[in-house]
């Protein structure tokens, strides 16, 4: 390794074989409720919300199962909207910001849009604070065909039985310390690569799609999350996490390609949001209102686009 974060699992150079694999889950403890924190609310919101269970992860079915909510009055003449947390169970405010918008402000938008809310992608995830299933797998480097990770390919079947297009997918997702201080190292150990050292960026920031950035869209949703929390700026070299910025907050990566979440439908208008939880700036309930204000600025430049034409 070429930082001094040499991870203590795996020999340097090499890919981890099961063995490695196996050691590490081993050191994977159980952290939080899946069921308490996140099924609780989602069964009071079904009052509420057509509540749909997609699946369950094989781990443990019957605590792990595959939820997500919809719009009651869905009209396939309504564009479709997807809002998705949780795909890396360890960024907590993707879950809980699109349990937080589905309960406070989904049904002002579901005469306009059919919405559908998966809060919960990586629910193993979500117990463990793990970025990786339990196979050392990454739900968001993942959807595609023939996937290896359960959760990436639940979430699939998920869209496919939608019918009809997506209008917007909305993936709500953090960027942590620990990104730097174990899942990266980790990630190179497992891959048997160098880890470089880099910057956690301090502030909100946005991943567009290399190949359909809708730069206006970006620029709705930071100006939207503004108005709750301070937004990234780049390094010295003018970039977040090794991209350049297209506009304030916002940078691009080819989303298909990598086997993205938001990569996963061929939505006009995609994004990942990105909070910084660990910021001495901002308080929980903070970032789980940015996620909110993303979600609403979205909606509400799609709304804006549909009154003009």
């Amino acid at each position: 390794m070429s930082s001094s974060h040499r991870y203590p699992i795996g020999i340097s150079g090499q890919k981890w074989s099961d063995k490695e694999r196996a050691t590490w889950l081993d050191q994977v403890t159980i952290k939080r409720s899946y069921q308490k924190e996140v099924v609780t609310k989602l069964t009071l919101l079904g009052q509420h919300f057509d509540l749909l269970q997609y699946g369950a992860l094989s781990y443990d079915t019957e605590r792990y199962p595959l939820f997500a909510i919809k719009t009651r009055n869905w009209d396939s003449n309504k564009p479709t909207v997807l809002i998705t947390g949780g795909v890396h169970g360890y960024e907590t405010s993707g879950v809980h910001g699109a349990i937080q918008f589905a309960a406070t402000e989904a049904d002002n938008y579901s005469d306009t849009f059919n919405i559908v809310v998966a809060p919960c992608v990586s629910p193993w995830g979500y117990e463990t604070i793990n970025r990786w299933n339990p196979n050392a797998v990454d739900p968001n480097r993942s959807f595609y065909q023939n996937s290896p990770s359960e959760e990436s390919a639940g979430l699939m079947q998920l869209v496919e039985s939608l019918g009809g297009d997506i209008l917007a997918h909305i993936d709500l997702h953090e960027t942590t310390d620990t990104d730097e201080l174990e899942f990266r190292p980790a990630l190179a150990a497992r891959d048997g690569i160098d880890y470089d050292k880099g910057m956690v960026p301090d502030g909100f920031y946005l991943v567009g799609d290399t190949d359909n950035p809708q730069d206006q869209f970006q620029k709705a949703i930071i100006e939207s999350v503004r108005k709750v929390t301070h937004i990234a700026p780049p390094d010295g070299e003018g970039k977040i996490i090794g991209e350049a910025i297209t506009q304030e907050g916002v940078i691009n990566y080819p989303t298909k390609k990598l086997g993205l979440c938001s990569g996963l439908t061929n939505c006009t208008f995609g994004t990942t949001t990105e909070v910084y939880p660990d910021s001495p700036r901002v308080t929980a309930q903070e970032c789980n209102d940015a996620q909110v204000a993303a979600v609403k600025g979205a909606l509400d430049y799609m709304l804006s686009v549909t009154q003009r034409q």
